[in-house]
């Protein structure tokens, strides 16, 4: 598309439902960057906290109740930004509107909820994004066009660990709802939903697994040293079989005093991946480097993302916050042409399936098929 077309688009306009730290640290950053975007409305619990986030970032209406953000006629879109076991509320106010319906992930707290979701979309013929926002990264959009175009030859080995030092024994104030495992928001729902769906986005998806989940903190302590029980997840290791002949091994850690990060290792017949960020997190500089060899090469070679997989406009804001960008900004073209690029409520609903497939497989030590 010509950028004379694209500046005749209308703009996106939007509804934030919740103004947390990364709803306006993350979403209203990149709303606010994309020429696609218009910011319309927002609503937060505390109506205070609702108007500083519009006279902070310029939204036009502060709304006074959930209805009226979702019912407002400037709104075309309604981000969900709220806490996983708000998500369905607001996900469900949305629908009835009959507006298009962003939602953060996890999608909800359970996979029956996120199937009548799901379900309810298609009813109402909504588009509907989810934010798994990593897999659209510039980073693994050209890992994905390596892997296709036989830069490793046929699979034999993916490996990932992802470590955190959050979410361990010491819980701030803003993560003290993470500890009970029903709202399903912690280290292994959160984090190993977000980097595995990247890195399947890229590989595939496994088609067996094998896991064990673990509570390593069963008694935590907020910021005063008072204690409370947790039974949130904050270990995963698992085993499974990827493509045709390929072995696949994650771990995900929380507490880690020392994390290390995000790394990947990708082997096949014919060549070598490694894909490292120091950051799970990725703040400013925390950028992904991907390092690459042929069987017959000495030693791995930095491989830079090439420029084009940059489809942002010039920012120096962190790259979470820009892999967000980035799918919002794939959102907008999939809206202009019809095209289907950034995941939506059956990629959350695929994911809600998986963590079933790993829990079953922890509580009863059996191999679990996945069967897409």
């Amino acid at each position: 598309m010509s950028r004379n077309k694209e500046s005749l688009r209308k703009p996106i306009r939007i509804g934030l439902l919740g103004a947390g730290t990364w709803a306006l640290h993350g979403h209203v950053r990149v709303l606010s960057l994309l020429p696609d975007y218009q910011l319309v409305s927002v609503y937060a619990r505390r109506p205070e906290v609702a108007q500083k986030a519009a006279q902070d970032y310029g939204f036009k209406h502060v709304a006074t109740t959930v209805e009226e953000l979702v019912s407002h006629p400037e709104v075309d879109m309604v981000v969900v930004a709220t806490t996983a076991p708000q998500h369905a509320d607001g996900v469900k106010a949305a629908l009835a509107a009959g507006k298009a319906v962003y939602s953060e992930w996890p999608l909800t707290t359970t996979t029956a909820i996120a199937q009548e979701l799901v379900s309810s979309a298609r009813d109402s013929n909504a588009r509907t994004v989810v934010g798994l926002q990593r897999r659209l990264a510039p980073h693994n959009r050209y890992l994905k066009d390596l892997l296709s175009q036989n830069f490793v030859g046929e699979l034999r080995s993916v490996r990932i660990h992802v470590s955190i030092p959050y979410l361990g024994v010491s819980r701030g104030p803003a993560a003290l709802w993470t500890a009970p495992v029903e709202n399903f928001s912690n280290v292994v729902t959160i984090y190993a939903g977000h980097f595995l769906d990247m890195l399947f986005a890229a590989t595939g998806w496994p088609t067996e697994v094998s896991a064990i989940q673990m509570n390593q903190f069963p008694r935590v302590t907020d910021q005063h040293g008072n204690e409370l029980k947790a039974t949130s997840l904050d270990q995963l290791v698992m085993l499974g079989r990827i493509a045709e002949k390929g072995a696949l091994s994650v771990h995900i850690e929380g507490g880690k005093s020392h994390g290390s990060g995000v790394q990947i290792e990708i082997t096949g017949h014919d060549g070598v991946l490694r894909i490292t960020n120091r950051s799970a997190f990725g703040n400013e500089g925390d950028d992904y480097v991907i390092e690459g060899a042929k069987a017959e090469d000495g030693e791995l070679r930095v491989m830079p993302v090439p420029a084009s997989y940059d489809t942002l406009p010039p920012s120096n804001y962190p790259s979470a916050v820009l892999e967000l960008g980035e799918l919002y900004a794939a959102f907008a073209r999939d809206v202009a042409s019809g095209s289907h690029t950034a995941p939506d409520f059956d990629d959350a609903l695929r994911m809600h399936q998986f963590f079933d497939a790993l829990t079953l497989s922890t509580q009863t030590g059996a191999r679990i098929s996945l069967i897409r």
